[in-house]
């Protein structure tokens, strides 16, 4: 990256950070739903649930993985509904025109992006360590598993901003991320896959939800992992690439269309 780009970038990662600061609310709707459904399964229907784990494991410490994956998708959605706000009041279109490094806008905003989830995380770590959340990770543990999340972060992160730019509204664009927020749902992030009917189950077991969240379980509270963090990593790197390529490619496309 040249030395322009590089310029470039910071100034729109400090104008970024700035709006954030301004509408403080939207950061902290990030957070609303993963801490709001952590409580529910936990508060609610936490006996029920953790009754079917093998070897009566916590609850808490059996959700906490899949509450941190649905946190990363609820700050895809910030992001999606961020940048095509600015595309709707024509702030891209000014950028374009500007003698500024063409891609910065996009790296800025997924720099922001990524910082406003990564304060997330962090914040709802506490909140369910406050809950009972009592991970045997060590120091290796937790840095591997913050690598992890950080780099499913940044995957999420270019499909949002993909995401944002492709839609027309705002609306749109918030729905867009839909997937990215309930497929944990359909994961083993709230019950064992072994515990949903065969065809759901294999759903399940196929899709990015599952892996991530078994690998983040078993560097946090000590489950098997075995190859789930192959399939991990291997998931973030081609949606990073996918959401990366397709922003791109809808960043460079004639506005007027």
């Amino acid at each position: 990256m040249s030395t322009l780009a590089i310029r470039d970038t910071t100034t729109m990662l400090r104008r970024n950070l700035r709006h954030m600061q301004r509408f403080p609310m939207m950061s902290i709707g990030t957070i609303g739903m993963p801490v709001l459904m952590m409580l529910l399964f936990v508060h609610v229907f936490g006996g029920s649930l953790g009754a079917a784990l093998p070897g009566g494991a916590s609850y808490v410490d059996y959700l906490v993985p899949g509450i941190l994956v649905m946190a990363v998708g609820s700050g895809a959605a910030w992001t999606s509904i961020n940048i095509n706000t600015d595309m709707g009041e024509g702030i891209i279109a000014r950028f374009r025109t500007m003698a500024i490094s063409r891609y910065s806008v996009l790296t800025g905003q997924a720099l922001s992006s990524l910082l406003n989830t990564v304060v997330s995380l962090a914040a709802v770590t506490g909140l369910a360590l406050l809950s009972g959340f009592r991970p045997a990770a060590d120091l290796g543990g937790w840095l591997l598993a913050a690598g992890l999340l950080v780099l499913l972060a940044l995957a999420f992160t270019w499909l949002g901003i993909a995401f944002g730019i492709g839609a027309k509204t705002v609306a749109g664009a918030n729905t867009s991320t839909l997937p990215l927020q309930f497929l944990p749902f359909v994961s083993s992030a709230f019950v064992p896959t072994d515990s949903m009917s065969s065809g759901l189950a294999w759903v399940a077991e196929n899709q990015p939800f599952t892996p991530i969240t078994d690998t983040l379980r078993g560097l946090l509270i000590g489950t098997p992992i075995g190859d789930s963090g192959y399939w991990a990593v291997g998931w973030c790197l081609v949606i990073t690439a996918a959401g990366y390529a397709r922003a791109r490619v809808l960043y460079n496309r004639d506005p007027s269309r």
